[in-house]
């Protein structure tokens, strides 16, 4: 195991590690305990080391390369500050059919790695990226299905704090690893300038 990318208590207070009061078979090895409302709670350890996995993959690709895509509000405001901090192309709101698949249409891009923060609710991207043969890196709380998805990021993909948390700490992580940030530096905004504003 790693150590932690941020101390044990910033991950609980923004809730990382709740998932749902279902959960799939995929996602089991990411379960840490059920708790006695029923909820499953998620790693926090595995959810740090996918972190840090996703974000080595994903500073392979050029920026410009990356599509990033929540039609989930609260990943909304996440996805646009991930692309502004890291140089990614951003979806956030509805994804159109056609996308990546229909180059007559006006908005058609060809991305080599697909980023979604919830496989259920993206899931016409995650279809797409499946047809040109993209990869596929999911934010996937306890209840989603992994068919479609290489690389899982075991994570409260609902919870506002949470989203906003997990794509600082993918930018974060992304730019250390292009060598953009120093191992110890930080993003200069917090996790909090990731989240959506009520």
């Amino acid at each position: 195991m790693s150590e932690l990318l941020i101390p044990l208590d910033k991950y609980l207070a923004a809730g990382l590690h709740i998932g749902t009061q279902q959960k799939t078979k995929d996602m089991e090895r990411y379960i840490y305990r059920v708790r006695s409302d029923g909820l499953y709670v998620l790693d926090v350890r595995k959810t740090n080391d996918r972190i840090t996995a996703a974000a080595k993959f994903l500073s392979k690709f050029d920026p410009d390369d990356i599509l990033v895509v929540s039609t989930r509000q609260y990943g909304q405001a996440p996805v646009k500050k991930f692309g502004e901090v890291t140089g990614a192309r951003t979806i956030p709101g509805r994804f159109i059919p056609g996308t990546l698949t229909n180059p007559s249409y006006a908005k058609f891009i060809e991305p080599k790695v697909i980023l979604v923060t919830d496989p259920r609710s993206d899931s016409q991207a995650i279809i797409e990226a499946r047809q040109i043969g993209v990869p596929v890196v999911a934010l996937c709380d306890t209840e989603n299905l992994l068919g479609n998805v290489d690389i899982v990021i075991p994570v409260n993909n609902k919870g506002r704090k949470a989203i906003a948390l997990v794509y600082w700490l993918l930018a974060r992580q992304m730019l250390r690893a292009k060598g953009i940030l120093n191992e110890d530096q930080d993003l200069d905004i917090e996790p909090t300038d990731f989240e959506l504003k009520i």
